[in-house]
């Protein structure tokens, strides 16, 4: 039984300004970015950094061809830390950089999981409200040339700090922060009924799906694509919360199933994990009907004010007020990719399936994806 840690500092500010004065950064570090964070929050501090803006080298979530020309770009450079500041996508491109030796590419990367060390010394600030990916050690890379998109995890990927800066999600779009909080929730819903929990990773999944829930609950009601920003803080935290909860218990079939939506039909992750979600956990409620899942529902149910018989019904239909759902043919799904979808989650995904409430085959993986159709 491996004890749970935090390996990784939590730092809190209001403001950019006063972490780039507290950790005194300067020209002998790389920040990895979006150009119009740079602008926004980097630029008027004349700190004098390196850059490096992900835009340039793609657009969506990362894929083994962008990092790799983005490890060929730095290899000619001297920096010391990384700073990566934005989202998921931004995140998971740093880990790589951090762990990336000066001839390494992705490839070799996969082939050397479990032997990496550190390179650079890597800090985090999210611009988001859903990964949690800066207290994890995954980095989630599609690898197109494999024809697969597939988790990458090693302690060396832990940042050795998160800056948690509530003020760095005022310009996000109303879509990115649904997307972003859905990935939350399925965090911490997958963290709560792994397995491979324990009693304290189960505190840090309880406190996130709370919080997001009644903060979710008081923004719809409040009504407006601005109202969850009087929440930001909360979901800020309830994200890294989600993320300290499943970096020791695991994600599991929900995003699983949902890999292949982002690799082949490039869906949002967390609106590819919003697809798949009810009908997993119509499948667990149906194989398992009693279990840990009652837990589960009688969180929901005290979040939401709602009977436990009714819990997971008032989540989806909650969910589905913050963004709206629809089947996998509306989003150019082909019907005849579901078996192959099931097979590949079989072959490709054993990490997160580990984690399942309750084993599931590729019958039952192939009726997820079809009631989801």
């Amino acid at each position: 039984m491996k004890g749970f840690s935090i390996k990784t500092e939590i730092q809190e500010y209001d403001t950019f300004e006063q972490f780039a004065d507290d950790a005194e950064i300067g020209e002998n570090d790389l920040v990895l970015c979006g150009e119009h964070t740079f602008n926004k929050y980097i630029a008027p501090l004349n700190t004098g950094v390196q850059t490096l803006f992900r835009e340039k080298y793609g657009k969506g979530e990362p894929t083994d061809g962008m990092v790799d020309e983005i490890l060929n770009e730095l290899r000619d450079k001297t920096y010391n830390r990384i700073i990566a500041v934005g989202g998921g996508t931004v995140i998971d491109i740093a880990k790589v950089v951090a762990v990336a030796e000066n001839d390494d590419t992705v490839d070799d990367l996969y082939d050397k999981v479990g032997s990496l060390s550190k390179v650079h010394p890597l800090i985090i600030v999210p611009t988001t409200c859903g990964t949690g990916s800066e207290v994890t050690n995954i980095s989630v890379i599609n690898r197109v040339s494999k024809g697969v998109k597939m988790g990458l995890a090693d302690p060396a990927m832990l940042a050795d700090s998160s800056v948690m800066i509530t003020n760095m999600l005022d310009s996000l779009p109303y879509k990115i922060f649904a997307t972003s909080s859905i990935d939350a929730m399925v965090h911490s819903v997958e963290s709560f009924l792994s397995p491979n929990g324990c009693s304290i990773s189960r505190i840090f999944s309880t406190e996130a799906l709370k919080t997001i829930l009644k903060c979710w609950k008081k923004s719809v009601e409040t009504k407006g694509e601005d109202a969850w920003k009087t929440y930001a803080a909360d979901f800020l935290k309830a994200s890294n919360w989600a993320g300290l909860g499943f970096g020791y218990a695991g994600c599991a079939a929900v995003h699983a199933c949902a890999y292949p939506l982002g690799s082949v039909y490039h869906i949002p992750h967390g609106q590819s994990n919003q697809l798949m979600f009810m009908d997993v956990m119509k499948m667990y409620k149906k194989i398992k009907p009693t279990g840990r899942i009652n837990d589960l529902e009688a969180v929901i149910a005290e979040s939401l004010s709602v009977t436990p018989e009714n819990a997971l019904e008032e989540l989806y239909s909650l969910m589905d007020k913050v963004l709206e759902s629809a089947p996998l043919e509306e989003f150019g799904v082909k019907k005849s990719d579901l078996p192959i979808f099931a097979k590949d989650v079989i072959k490709t995904q054993q990490r997160l399936l580990k984690n399942n409430y309750v084993q599931l085959s590729e019958e039952q993986i192939l009726e997820i994806y079809e009631s989801a159709y």
